[in-house]
């Protein structure tokens, strides 16, 4: 239907449920599912709520889903609810606690836009920013992958992403490119414990150039194995975690 996203798995309808940004129309469950942990929430939320719940077989219900796991339970939803860039720009202008603002940078993955918005929801971002377009969006498939942190978090979408770093950075954010260049320092070795907007390359490309010109510094993280990269999520939750550490020791003095 168009307008309505199909969320599925246990997680992502039971956050979609918790942060209530969206509006739920109906929950969809798989006859005979058993009751307890993350389901008896859902169907206790869904009813708290007043949202019909109706039973299907769980055929019936393999069909909507089609090749997704949907874990017996399904919810239909509004589709997600983006933020504007300006409320990053005004977040930026508050210098404490310094903002922390993810740009992924054409990722065209969705289990890879999940898990790093999963990272990031974990590490206290502040927002994620993704291209408008040729890029992964929030999609039920993004959601699932999140484990629902996405219903949790501010995102934005850039329909000019160069354009949007440049508002980012004249609001005092420093722009931090991750990406694999010789002599660019480690990223235990930069100082991460400002205002910062981390930048993710896309898998297999990286930064575009406009992008690359537009940060103030690049970093990269040591590869010591035969594999020289690991992939944009895996890449991007270490570096938020790295941000994360710099930011504790700081504050602790």
């Amino acid at each position: 239907m168009a307008g309505l996203d199909l969320l599925y798995g246990r997680n992502a309808v039971r956050e979609a449920l918790l942060a209530r940004r969206r509006r739920i129309y109906r929950l969809f469950l798989a006859a005979g599912a058993t009751p307890g942990g993350a389901l008896s929430d859902i169907v206790r939320l869904a009813m708290d709520a007043g949202i019909p719940i109706k039973e299907l077989d769980r055929a019936a219900l393999d069909r909507m889903a089609g090749a997704a796991n949907h874990h017996g339970v399904m919810a239909e939803a509004t589709t997600y609810p983006y933020v504007s860039l300006f409320d990053f720009v005004e977040r930026a202008k508050r210098p404490e606690p310094p903002a922390l603002i993810l740009i992924l940078d054409y990722l065209q993955d969705p289990q890879n836009l999940g898990t790093l918005v999963r990272t990031a929801e974990a590490a206290g971002v502040d927002g994620v920013l993704i291209p408008q377009r040729r890029a992964a969006g929030v999609t039920p498939a993004a959601v699932n992958a999140s484990a629902g942190a996405t219903e949790h978090l501010s995102i934005a979408e850039a329909p000019n992403l160069a354009r949007a770093i440049k508002e980012l950075k004249a609001a005092g954010l420093w722009i931090i490119g991750l990406e694999k260049v010789e002599g660019a320092p480690l990223h235990v070795d930069a100082d991460l414990s400002g205002p910062i907007a981390l930048v993710i390359g896309g898998e297999g490309r990286g930064m575009s150039r406009l992008t690359r010109e537009s940060c103030d510094v690049l970093i990269q993280l040591p590869t010591l194995g035969k594999v020289n990269s690991l992939n944009a999520a895996a890449a991007g939750s270490i570096a938020l975690f790295e941000i994360w550490r710099q930011r504790r020791a700081k504050a602790a003095g």
